[in-house]
């Protein structure tokens, strides 16, 4: 069957407020930017994000006004730093407050994983002692029934969708994927819904001829959609991580009375690409954007 559509009626179609989305899960690589904005676009609201680290994609979305609760390890550039606008919101609640569920890069893995598998829970020993399980809702200190070893049991997370970004798939949702992957498998097999985006729409013998890279297979995708994206957060084979886009965001100087790491808030990292403009006045017309270096 064939499930190509334009991006913006994958989302409308597929992506609703309050939904639990699975995102930016490749570790800083294929990260679906363009599906992001078009959610920011379409004025979703009271979104739950899930992901080990995002790149900038969280931010952007928390800063629109978008996001409820983040369920993540890390929310930012690994080499620009925390991000401006999840720092503010957790702080100072704006846009909005917001609720952070905290996680290391393995128990959400877990998390998702457990969902993958149709299990409740998977005992581990990560994460024992430290500050992430004090108090958590979906993590517990459990007794093994075999060896009564003291284990963690971290619960399944399962989303009500998966976006991911492919560097190329079929008109059925067939997906090749290279690099590095994170929990994009788990969060696919995971998922109620997956929309798959993909840098290069290609005829079904490209991908038959290496199924050693279709990694996420057809019938789990419920949309496809063609766009040139995530090259500002890399995409192996085809880009490098664009490191002075991600500088430009940290390149605001702070406001009077805030030091080093402060919550200024930066150009926006979509600024000057094509289209990009048209986002921007999108979102301000929905009181969610603001000029670089306001509060």
């Amino acid at each position: 069957m064939q499930k190509v559509m334009a991006l913006a009626e994958a989302v409308s179609r597929y992506v609703r407020d309050g939904m639990v989305i699975a995102m930016g899960t490749g570790l800083e690589s294929c990260i679906p930017f363009a599906a992001g904005h078009e959610i920011i676009r379409q004025r979703r609201r009271d979104l739950v994000l899930v992901g080990p680290i995002s790149d900038i994609l969280f931010d952007q979305l928390i800063g629109a006004g978008c996001v409820s609760k983040v369920i993540a390890a890390w929310v930012g550039n690994v080499g620009a730093g925390i991000a401006y606008n999840f720092r503010r919101a957790v702080e100072e609640g704006i846009p909005r407050p917001l609720a952070v569920e905290d996680h290391s890069n393995l128990t959400v893995a877990l998390a998702v994983s457990a969902a993958a598998m149709g299990v409740p829970y998977l005992p581990a020993r990560t994460a024992l002692g430290t500050d992430i399980v004090r108090d958590h809702e979906r993590m517990r200190e459990v007794t093994c029934p075999f060896t009564g070893d003291r284990l963690l049991a971290v619960g399944a997370l399962r989303p009500d969708i998966t976006i991911l970004h492919a560097q190329r798939c079929d008109r059925h949702g067939n997906a090749h994927l290279w690099g590095n992957l994170g929990i994009s498998l788990e969060a696919a097999r995971a998922a109620e819904t997956v929309l798959l985006t993909c840098e290069e729409l290609v005829d079904d013998a490209v991908i038959t001829s290496d199924p050693n890279r279709t990694l996420v297979p057809g019938f789990l995708v419920s949309a496809v959609a063609e766009v040139r994206d995530a090259r500002a957060g890399g995409l192996p084979g085809l880009a490098r991580p664009d490191g002075a886009r991600h500088a430009r965001t940290r390149g605001v100087p702070e406001p009077p009375g805030r030091g080093p790491g402060g919550t200024a808030s930066p150009p926006h990292p979509a600024a000057g690409r094509p289209g990009e403009l048209r986002f921007l006045r999108t979102a301000a017309s929905c009181g969610r954007a603001r000029s670089p270096g306001a509060r």
